[in-house]
């Protein structure tokens, strides 16, 4: 009888050395999980400022125009085209794209490896287009130029 006492009161000494081993386990895993998470909010916020490309929640692709870090209410201004600002909700921005990723994706190839330019024809008036094309490396300070520019035209 003391025998089964025995075992039985190491059994559950073991179960419970396992439950702890568990739950310092999870308590250390969290712990990390929030610091990685924070980590790469205050990467995304200190990249986060005008000029910059971004990927929106909703698939978009544009440039930042305005944006108050200090302030997340305060609605973000997009640009998604060039004279097309949107505001959007400054948590809707899900990354910032990195320039490469933007070359590469700007980047065509034909799987015949022909010229897909030399092989279009175009009527250049039919599709011509007045607005201004934003620089690839346009400042904040002139991406705002621009679009007062383009908004005092219309």
């Amino acid at each position: 009888m003391a025998r089964a006492f025995e075992r039985h009161f190491l059994m559950e000494l073991i179960l419970f050395g396992l439950l702890a081993v568990l739950l310092v386990f999870m308590i250390f895993n969290t712990r990390r999980r929030n610091k990685q998470m924070k980590e790469q909010q205050e990467e995304k916020a200190r990249k986060t400022v005008p000029g910059v490309k971004v990927l929106l929640q909703g698939g978009l692709y544009g440039t930042i125009v305005a944006y108050d870090a200090d302030d997340l209410d305060e609605p973000a201004l997009i640009e998604i085209a060039p004279g097309t600002v949107i505001e959007v909700h400054s948590q809707a921005i899900l990354r910032i794209v990195d320039p490469t990723e933007d070359d590469a994706a700007d980047t065509a190839v034909d799987v015949d490896g022909a010229d897909a330019d030399a092989d279009a024809e175009i009527d250049e008036d039919t599709f011509a287009v007045n607005e201004e094309l934003p620089a690839p490396n346009e400042t904040p300070e002139e991406t705002r130029a621009r679009l007062e520019r383009d908004s005092d035209n219309k």
